[in-house]
């Protein structure tokens, strides 16, 4: 007898399915004709002897089980009598032994109940001292293993007893051959015995080369044979035991290490062939209905069905018996992953079925080397743990003791695949594993499934996270189960919220999550996966990555999308952060010069703002961060004044054919909306109540009037919050310096209103009137006009600056004044004008620099205004003293300024001034100007104000200012009671008026 030419030892096989026993398919009729009865015969007794239960010796104590009874009987079929004998041929003895070499994975036995634990407290055992580095097989031993199962235990039936005769092999080799050679195969008979005779030669393959030579010689012949034969079985009824015997055939050579599923195209195909064949077959009952109505067959169709998917398990284990780098696991995964994932509860049960009796055989005969094939470790995790939540329970079961014996593997392979320099990782893993399974039993994983993304999650790599998260969020698609969108909600949740940062492919991630938002038809599940959202988004390392794929999305956003953007959570540090760095987003379009059309981003980035501020979730960091998106917005909307969505640079197929960009959507109005939220949602009600009652929003969006709402804001920000429009202030110091020239014309245009505020004094002149004066010389006309404005709130309040600033600032002025040129004066007299009370009461200023050059600039104003001042102007000494030259100046501007500025209020705004000989003149023109005042309005608004205001200086320390106060008080009455005439004209003058000319 020749010796085989492989190393055959001792060989492990898989348990069967479920541990049943079934009697093979019996005939109706036991006789049979031909030249197949006697192989027939054989191949009958080989599956009698297959299925018998009598060849398991059962244990004394039964083997714990959280299936139900009902469940039971159901996989192991027949009447109750069957279902003891299933029972107890799953606990057979159990021999353990152990190689030299290899040390088997740590994993619980099959008789451990209640709490399947792994009994990882052991772990404690392991050194943990800092010199303790070296880790080894005999740090993780301890933990008890899964049995290890002879072949003889499980597969009996593919252990035979003898080599066949000579005459016996030539005489299978002729009938085998005659059939590649073209001979068809009619009828069931003839193909049983074309499957009996290539297992029974099989059987001769450990000793003779001749019969192993010839198998391998003609497999690509052989898996031809069994694929027509599979083709021509019926996919809507099982009649015939030619599915089964194929698959007892494929088994018996697979053990022989002769496979017909694996090495190429063809044998692939086979795979996928008789798979698809065996779960596609109709539910049970259906078939048992069909035999009722069409009987046609000798067999009974309930026994027959049985069978034949419990030979079909068998031979799945089969192939993962001798799998030392497992990849014949992946292939068999990748032929019921579509199964597994089915929406047809049948096919679901039967592929979870199959693929936990195929982890469970892999785990009691695992023995692994690298480099291991098998990379959808993530993949199948989250498969079986959705399963875990399926509505149907007898799924929920399969699934749940199939990830029992996948968290076995997982140990084993990240033991055997763990990078040797560092063990300490690995470690803590197995302690992290371990605490979780303290507190969960690891067979209820069919009630909590989110607990298995805990378990796991420790052992998974980025790729596989990765992987985990794809398939979890393909779980999401189920719309027939809301079971199992919600357990993909929870476990997406857990996984992520877990994992923290050590994923990759994160906007392959977002990429699905924002198109199963739309599918998700519970409110709950969709805020889970928001709320993973939120997690990926408030990690520093996927922010950026998050928000560049959620921004590349149609605007406006449609209802999903919104809703995501309005209930984004995150811890208070974290808001501030997802919320700076989406206004970053739109900060860098302004950095860059004006192009032809806008980046898209800009948009977008716009309209996500308006829905962030809309949901009001991040309202901590809108108010800390008021300043940057109030000025960001404001600078948006002047780059968006007159443009459409045309006019912006969109992506090339961001919209679909059937969707268009509305015309009705600019993104002007995006800006002008999310401005409008902000002010709102950090309760700026009455600045905003200012901007819409003064129409300043339609400023806003004009071009030539932009600045003048960017003045009305920053006014009204000035007045009603001084703490926010100081923070602005502060911020536009180095705003100025930054971006293109829109971007620098809007900061300027806020930046010279806050310089009425006392908080501008702080300001380093470098920062005030030295960029004032550069201003003063810059090509661009609204730059030369903004600085004047400044200049002249400069002047202001100069009583809170430098003497020498004062007079710095006045000299700017007065030369800005003059190079003003001839077709811009119209656009600069309104900043003349504003600027003569200030000049004139800083003319009495107690510092003689100042009080002088107050006297040139308000001279150098009235040549600009074509006006010639009364000399009582020059007056050195103070006005309070000279009564008579004051009434005089007063009489002179109360008349020029009439009906174009009011200059009383002017005045009485510097009566509160901090220097007493400028609250003197003031007071002093307040009561001589009283009585210039316009009649009409002195008619609507009286002189209560002006009285209010003058009151309370009567209660001044200096007795001087109260004297001027008294008499001033008395003027603005008199002036109420008796206003000043109209001079009169003659009736001559009047009729030479009418007469034309």
């Amino acid at each position: 007898m020749p010796l085989p030419r492989r190393g055959r030892g001792s060989r492990l096989a898989g348990s069967r399915v479920a541990s049943t026993s079934l009697p093979r398919a019996r005939a109706r009729s036991p006789r049979r004709a031909g030249r197949g009865t006697q192989l027939l015969s054989h191949a009958q007794r080989l599956t009698r002897r297959r299925h018998s239960s009598e060849q398991v010796t059962p244990e004394p104590e039964q083997q714990a089980d959280f299936r139900s009874e009902k469940w039971l009987q159901e996989r192991a079929g027949g009447d109750a009598r069957d279902s003891r004998q299933a029972l107890l041929a799953g606990m057979g003895s159990r021999h353990r032994f152990f190689s030299q070499e290899e040390v088997v994975i740590p994993c619980a036995s099959d008789n451990d109940s209640g709490s399947v634990d792994l009994q990882l407290s052991n772990l404690d055992d392991i050194k943990k001292g800092e010199s303790s580095i070296e880790f080894t097989d005999l740090d993780i031993p301890d933990i008890p293993e899964l049995p290890l199962e002879s072949l003889t235990d499980n597969f009996r039936h593919l252990a035979y007893e003898g080599p066949l005769s000579e005459a016996s092999v030539q005489r299978l080799i002729q009938s085998i051959q005659e059939v590649i050679g073209g001979h068809p195969l009619k009828g069931e008979l003839e193909k049983l015995t074309f499957l009996q005779s290539l297992s029974s030669l099989s059987q001769n393959i450990p000793y003779d080369e001749t019969t192993d030579t010839f198998i391998l010689s003609h497999i690509e012949d052989i898996v031809h044979i069994l694929n027509d034969l599979v083709q021509e079985e019926p996919l809507r009824s099982l009649f015939s035991p030619v599915r089964q015997e194929v698959f007892v055939t494929i088994a018996n050579l697979s053990y022989h290490n002769v496979h017909l599923l694996f090495g190429s195209e063809d044998r692939a195909d086979l795979f996928q062939l008789i798979t698809r064949s065996m779960i596609t077959l109709p539910p049970l009952k259906t078939l048992t209905q069909l035999q009722e109505i069409t009987p046609s067959g000798p067999y009974d169709t309930e026994c027959l069905y049985r069978q034949t998917f419990q030979a079909f398990c068998e031979m799945l284990q089969i192939l993962v018996v001798k799998d030392p780098h497992l990849e014949n696991l992946d292939t068999i995964f990748q032929h019921l992953d579509p199964w597994l994932q089915s929406p047809k509860d049948h096919e679901r049960k039967r592929a979870t079925a199959s693929m936990a009796q195929v982890l469970k055989c892999l785990s009691k005969h695992l023995c692994l080397k690298p480099p291991l094939r098998f990379q959808r470790l993530g993949h199948l995790v989250a498969v079986m743990a959705l399963l875990c939540g399926d509505p149907l329970q007898v799924v929920a079961e399969e699934a749940a003791e199939g990830t029992h014996y996948l968290l076995h593997i997982t140990l084993r392979m990240k033991y055997v695949t763990h990078d040797k320099k560092n063990h300490q990782n690995l470690r803590k893993a197995l302690k992290k594993c371990r605490d979780f399974l303290e507190l969960y039993n690891i067979k209820q994983f069919y009630r909590y499934p989110f607990k298995i993304a805990q378990v796991f999650e420790v052992f998974l790599n980025s790729e596989e996270l990765c992987q985990f998260v794809m398939t979890t969020l393909d779980g999401l698609k189920n719309l027939r189960h809301p079971y199992t969108q919600q357990a993909a909600g929870e476990l997406l949740m857990t996984l992520v919220k877990n994992a923290e940062s050590r994923f990759e492919k994160v906007p392959e991630i977002m990429g699905i999550i924002c198109a199963r938002l739309s599918i998700i038809s519970q409110p709950r599940v969709r805020q889970q996966v928001i709320s993973t959202v939120s997690l990926f988004i408030s990690r520093p390392k996927y922010t950026d990555i998050v928000l560049s794929h959620l921004l590349c999305h149609p605007i406006p956003y449609d209802r999903y999308l919104t809703e995501l953007w309005r209930t984004l959570e995150a811890e208070l540090p974290s808001t501030t952060w997802i919320l700076w760095r989406l206004l970053r987003k739109l900060q860098k379009c302004h950095m860059v010069p004006t192009q032809e059309k806008m980046a898209y981003v800009a948009v977008a980035a716009t309209c996500a703002l308006y829905e962030v501020f809309m949901g009001n979730r991040l309202r901590a960091a809108m108010l800390r961060l008021f300043p940057q998106l109030l000025m960001t917005l404001l600078i948006q909307i002047h780059h968006s004044i007159g443009l459409t969505m045309s006019d912006v640079n969109i992506p090339s197929g961001l919209y679909t054919t059937e969707q268009e960009v509305s015309t009705e959507v600019t993104p002007l109005c995006f800006a002008i909306q999310a401005t409008k939220s902000l002010l709102l949602r950090t309760l700026c009600w009455q600045e905003f109540h200012i901007m819409e009652k003064n129409k300043g929003w339609t400023l806003l969006e004009e071009k030539d009037h932009h600045l003048q709402g960017i003045s009305l804001l920053a006014n009204a920000l000035l007045e009603r919050n001084q703490l926010l429009a100081h923070k602005v202030m502060y911020l536009l110091v180095p705003f100025l310096n930054r971006g293109n020239d829109k971007h620098k014309l809007t900061s300027a245009g806020f930046f010279v209103e806050l310089f009425q505020s006392p908080v501008a004094r702080r300001l380093p002149s470098k920062y005030s009137t030295a960029r004032l004066k550069d201003w003063l010389n810059h090509e661009n006309e609204a730059f030369r006009i903004l600085a004047l404005r400044g200049l002249c709130n400069l002047i202001r309040h100069q009583e809170m600056v430098r003497p020498d600033v004062h007079c710095f600032s006045m000299t700017l002025f007065g030369a800005a004044i003059k190079s003003v040129k001839h077709t811009d004066k119209k656009g600069v007299e309104n900043q003349v004008l504003d600027s003569l009370v200030p000049l004139l009461l800083y003319s009495q200023d107690e510092n003689d620099a100042i009080a002088e050059e107050s006297r040139r600039v308000l001279t150098i104003c009235a040549h600009f205004l074509k006006w010639k001042l009364p000399q009582e102007v020059y007056c050195r000494d103070p006005l309070y003293i000279r009564p008579t030259e004051a009434g005089k100046i007063c009489r002179f501007f109360g008349i020029k300024c009439r009906g174009k500025i009011n200059i009383l209020a002017q005045t009485l705004m510097y009566s509160k001034n901090t220097k007493l000989p400028i609250r003197r003149a003031a007071v002093l023109f307040v009561g001589l100007l009283s009585k210039y005042m316009d009649q009409n309005e002195l008619s609507i608004k009286g002189t209560d104000w002006i009285q209010n205001d003058l009151r309370e200086m009567l209660h001044d320390p200096e007795p001087s200012l109260r004297i001027i106060v008294s008499q001033a008080l008395f003027r603005v009455q008199k002036a109420m009671a008796e206003p000043e005439p109209e001079p009169s004209v003659c009736w001559l003058r009047k009729l030479m008026g009418c007469l034309p000319t």
